[in-house]
């Protein structure tokens, strides 16, 4: 049903439409339809031959950034490669549980991180996050021989990011809570003085302790045939936190 939105000084009251039924920001609704679409494809329609090739140029392989493969410039796509994969296999993902987890996620913690970033900041901030991830695969990896694909890296650090602002006054999981908008813009503790927020502490606690855990038993990857990269979680969700305040447009509380 149409609402009439009566305003004083203006003769007749403003139609407004419905409410839409789920309120995501358009930036993860592309950035996940995306990678969706992308998955759907390589499952049902691309070749083998050309999922073979989008995994060789997109995925992150540790193998590209030994020294005698930098030194000859023999990995795939070269120079170039060796630079966008530390994002592109956020994109590509193992398994449809693989990708229905990570944007169960995406929704959940990307949205909130969103909807205080914006559009462009929000893009910059998950492929650092993506970023970090690999580059923490790369060191705890450095003779691996596997690709590794997958948004969780970027993902933690949306999670990173929000455990920064929604336990704060005001914000959206905190003690005394809005539910507006002006919730997802509420000033950020510095790191340090965040760590007094217990919400935060346990937050960061159950977090660090599942990613433990995944390394300790090494479980299958959900929906696929590899193993959880949870370093890379780990890399994601640390850049996440140090990152954050250099993106973040909401002028910092001041104690």
């Amino acid at each position: 049903m149409n609402q009439h939105v009566f305003e004083p000084g203006r003769g007749e009251p403003e139609e407004r439409g419905p409410e839409p039924a789920f309120n995501l920001p358009k930036v993860v609704v592309w950035l996940a339809g995306i990678m969706i679409v992308l998955f759907v494809l390589q499952t049902y329609v691309f070749s083998t031959p050309l999922n073979n090739d989008i995994i060789i140029y997109f995925a992150f392989w540790p193998l590209r950034y030994q020294p005698e493969v930098l030194a000859t410039g023999a990995a795939p796509g070269g120079l170039a490669a060796d630079v966008w994969t530390f994002v592109t296999y956020a994109f590509l993902h193992g398994g449809v549980t693989h990708i229905a987890f990570n944007m169960l996620w995406m929704i959940v913690f990307g949205s909130a991180v969103a909807r205080r970033f914006g559009a462009l900041r929000f893009l910059l901030f998950s492929a650092l996050c993506a970023a970090g991830g690999a580059a923490m695969h790369l060191a705890t990896h450095f003779d691996g021989q596997a690709p590794m694909i997958g948004a969780s890296a970027a993902i933690s650090g949306h999670m990173a990011a929000a455990a920064r602002f929604v336990f704060e006054l005001g914000g959206p999981a905190g003690v005394i809570r809005r539910t507006d908008d002006a919730a997802f813009r509420v000033p950020a503790a510095p790191l340090l003085q965040s760590f007094s927020n217990r919400s935060v502490v346990a937050f960061l606690g159950v977090w660090f302790g599942m990613n433990f855990l995944f390394g300790q038993i090494n479980m299958p990857m959900a929906g696929g045939a590899g193993t959880i990269a949870w370093e890379a979680h780990i890399g994601g969700f640390l850049a996440g936190l140090l990152l954050f305040p250099l993106i973040d447009p909401v002028p910092r509380r001041r104690y």
